[in-house]
């Protein structure tokens, strides 16, 4: 008997071809925790909607922190004062969700990365009020760029995926719930996957249902070579 289009995303059954129109699959939600000043979070999350476009997969974009995740007296006081720096954003983003929801994140994500990332812009007030705005937001939240008001907020989302995938993680986190193959609806979560360039289309999808298929395998931790 052939699984589901539901079954065959998360087992990562081959030869799955195109997926039936969005109204026909039920969507598979997965949590995206990324920190905007993250390159390798940013070339994951456009591999991540390149998969939208081929597999039934709704990204819920979550926030996390490498200042936090990286917080160590015995680092050199000037990467410490960076780290400090990069908080900023994702404060930025955690207020975006807290005061018009976490659907208006993902726009927002993509100025400053765009901003950040291929621009090489800084992370000053004026270039992240030029993302607010592009993203169709009041100026307002680039307020948490140096403030302390959303840190509680920020470090629960943070641990929310320290708790899914370990304290010896990087940025992005890969979030599955409600595994169904081999799984026994349980919660899984991965940093990861560091790609880099962006694979796309069927690529992209080939790859998909690789993670899909290592996160549906109770017991599998880690795959890993070095980066160039």
């Amino acid at each position: 008997m052939t699984n589901s289009p539901q079954q065959q995303a998360i087992s990562g059954e081959p030869g799955t071809g195109p997926v039936p129109a969005p109204h026909e699959v039920e969507r598979i939600p997965v949590d995206f925790w990324f920190d905007p000043v993250c390159p390798w979070s940013w070339l994951t999350s456009r591999w991540l909607l390149e998969v939208v476009k081929v597999r039934p997969v709704e990204p819920r974009w979550r926030v996390m922190s490498l200042a936090i995740l990286q917080a160590n007296g015995r680092l050199p006081r000037e990467y410490r004062a960076m780290l400090s720096e990069a908080r900023g954003p994702a404060r930025v983003c955690v207020a975006v969700a807290a005061e018009h929801g976490d659907r208006a994140v993902p726009a927002l994500y993509t100025a400053l990365g765009r901003r950040f990332h291929e621009q090489g812009l800084p992370q000053t007030r004026e270039v992240v009020e030029d993302a607010l705005h592009e993203a169709g937001l009041p100026a307002g939240p680039a307020e948490a760029l140096h403030s302390r008001t959303y840190d509680a907020a920020l470090e629960a989302s943070h641990k929310a995926a320290v708790d899914l995938a370990g304290d010896d993680i990087g940025t992005p986190v890969l979030g599955f719930g409600g595994l169904r193959e081999g799984g026994g609806g349980r919660r899984a979560g991965f940093f990861g996957p560091v790609v880099n360039p962006v694979p796309r289309g069927e690529e992209a999808a080939r790859l998909w249902d690789g993670v899909a298929l290592l996160a549906a395998t109770p017991g599998f931790y880690e795959l890993k070579r070095s980066r160039p």
